[in-house]
């Protein structure tokens, strides 16, 4: 039995993006996501601001102790910046501290790339919309990146590296009456799978109907464009989708039927 629901993306999960965010955050500082989610969007995820200052490459903000820091960000600061100790632990203010520290000997260097280039790259040669959408606009496939916080390595990661798992390869259910239906698998159980469709619908199937359900052992998504777009296209691309989690507006549109 199938069962169209009008839907673009019911569920991030499961793509490259997102696997690869987990991933990595496992291993990194844990202030990073903690800036990311308080701080990145005013401040920049590579912290050279945004609607905010610039907190990475200023004299004034290195040459401040762990203590100020901490006290700015635990009590606010006069120019306009709230304090976070309603939301955030002594223990996690103390994460963003370290991890802001990181950044300032880096200098921040996580995100570069010319974004308005990416963009272009995005929605053109690199064929990213063909299955992400921004603000609306691109396929319904993959992840709405309108405003995932991910960094540069992250999004080069998944560019390039895309992870393996039953959510990221192509699907096809075979029903007894002939019927073929393929796309990426959502939620499964014992019972019932649930894919988006080549189309962007999420079809519900019962597996009672099934005949036979065929699994690529290869990722949806491209593997080969650290070889088929250049250093600094790859640069760029990240740099796009770096600066969509900081940029005005909601999350991209859903597909009406």
């Amino acid at each position: 039995m199938r069962k169209s629901i009008a839907i673009a993306l019911l569920a991030l999960g499961g793509s490259a993006l997102l696997a690869a965010q987990r991933q990595n955050n496992s291993s990194q500082n844990p202030g990073r996501p903690l800036f990311e989610a308080h701080c990145a969007a005013c401040h920049g995820l590579d912290g050279h601001g945004g609607e905010a200052p610039n907190i990475v490459t200023v004299p004034a903000v290195q040459s401040l102790s762990d203590a100020q820091l901490t006290t700015v960000i635990h009590d606010g600061h006069t120019g306009g910046m709230p304090g976070f100790a309603s939301m955030l632990s002594d223990t996690e203010i103390a994460s963003v501290v370290s991890f802001l520290r990181e950044l300032q000997h880096s200098g921040g260097s996580a995100v570069q790339g010319n974004a308005a280039n990416g963009k272009t790259l995005f929605f053109g040669s690199a064929g990213c919309s063909h299955c992400h959408a921004i603000k609306g606009e691109g396929g319904f496939l993959g992840a709405d990146l309108s405003a995932v916080p991910l960094s540069a390595d992250d999004i080069r990661s998944a560019i390039t590296s895309p992870p393996i798992s039953s959510t990221d390869v192509l699907t096809t259910a075979i029903l007894k009456n002939g019927q073929k239906i393929t796309g990426l698998a959502r939620n499964e159980d014992n019972f019932s799978i649930q894919m988006i469709d080549l189309q962007g619908a999420l079809v519900s199937i019962e597996k009672a109907d099934t005949a036979k359900i065929d699994r690529s052992t290869a990722p949806y998504m491209p593997s080969d464009y650290a070889t088929k777009l250049s250093a600094s296209d790859l640069q760029d691309i990240e740099a796009y989708v770096a600066s969509q989690a900081s940029a005005p507006g909601g999350r991209g549109r859903r597909r009406q039927q």
